[in-house]
């Protein structure tokens, strides 16, 4: 289970809380403009936009769970287990694999509407990367540093293009009715409310924050959804970006997950192993993760971007904590 976002603060920050309950050996990974991206079923991207990201690298292919071009575009894959769906092979469509999507989009596209474009013809297909790793169930946000953000699903009835107008993806229900559920929780406010359950009656406010008293706050997908629409509409914009780089992480540390509360298999217990920024405007990449939340950051224009040659910079997993006497 996931939680990715689009937050805007002058630039536009974007990125995902990726929950699981094993880590797969991510890193930082740098794809530059050369890389040979290598489809199974399209020619070789031989020419892309270069790509910044959170990557399994095997057989020296990146495996991108997530991450932004150096145009501003930001793809994160999130867990949509039950309704994601593959196809077979179409004739008439651009096959693509989905462990090869992020980068055949992130690779070609600039923004939001070129990604439609590109998108109107993909079909995705049943292909495994190998035999030891299969494909995963997800389910896509897209976002562009003008602020537009798209989802992207793959379901028994075809791939779906949904505008996003609150810019969070979460995992289950299918989109639409992620959006459809908001209309429960509608009146909640950081403010007090006004008495309109016995008018004239004075009724003591017993605590702070009665405005939000009825905000879900389990683990669940649909849970995590609108509490962080909530906090996200709610929160304070910046004016430099360190700062809003910290009011990102504390977005996504609203719904963070942790160890010992969501148990997915006998004493096995999935939780929050990294959250990720990258500022859609100067490709600066952020992370934390559980068990370091010093805030590390890899920039992806100090790197050589005409290279052929991966760049890839293992997780600081190891708390620093700044000892001040």
């Amino acid at each position: 289970m996931c939680t990715s976002i689009i937050y805007t603060a002058g630039d536009h920050y974007f990125g995902r809380n990726l929950d699981l309950e094993v880590s797969f050996g991510e890193e930082v990974v740098i794809t530059p403009r050369d890389y040979p991206f290598e489809f199974r079923k399209l020619p070789t991207l031989n020419h892309h936009y270069a790509i910044t990201g959170m990557a399994l690298v095997q057989d020296n292919y990146p495996l991108y769970f997530d991450g932004a071009n150096e145009e501003g575009l930001g793809m994160a894959g999130l867990n949509f287990d039950g309704p994601a769906h593959y196809f077979p092979v179409k004739s008439n469509k651009h096959n693509v694999s989905p462990f090869e999507f992020i980068p055949y989009v992130l690779g070609q596209c600039k923004d939001v509407a070129e990604a439609k474009q590109l998108l109107a013809n993909v079909n995705l297909v049943k292909i495994n990367f190998s035999d030891q790793l299969q494909l995963s169930p997800l389910h896509w946000l897209l976002a562009d540093r003008h602020g537009a953000s798209i989802v992207v699903e793959s379901t028994k009835t075809g791939l779906h293009i949904y505008d996003n107008p609150v810019g969070v993806l979460t995992n289950n229900p299918e989109f639409p009715q992620q959006m459809t559920n908001l209309a429960n929780y509608q009146s909640i406010s950081p403010a007090e409310h006004t008495n309109t359950l016995v008018p004239g009656v004075s009724l003591d406010n017993y605590s702070r924050g009665i405005g939000s008293h009825l905000l879900p706050g389990g683990m669940d997908s649909e849970s995590r959804f609108v509490k962080e629409v909530f906090t996200k509409a709610h929160a304070p914009r910046g004016t430099r970006n360190e700062e809003n780089v910290t009011n990102y992480f504390h977005l996504l540390h609203a719904v963070e997950q942790q160890k010992g509360l969501d148990e997915v298999a006998p004493q096995t217990f999935e939780y929050t192993i990294y959250s990720d920024c990258i500022n859609l405007t100067t490709g600066t990449f952020y992370y934390t993760t559980y068990d370091n939340n010093q805030i590390n950051a890899v920039m992806l224009n100090n790197m050589d971007l005409n290279s052929e040659e991966l760049a890839k910079f293992p997780l600081v997993t190891n708390q620093h904590i700044n000892f001040q006497n």
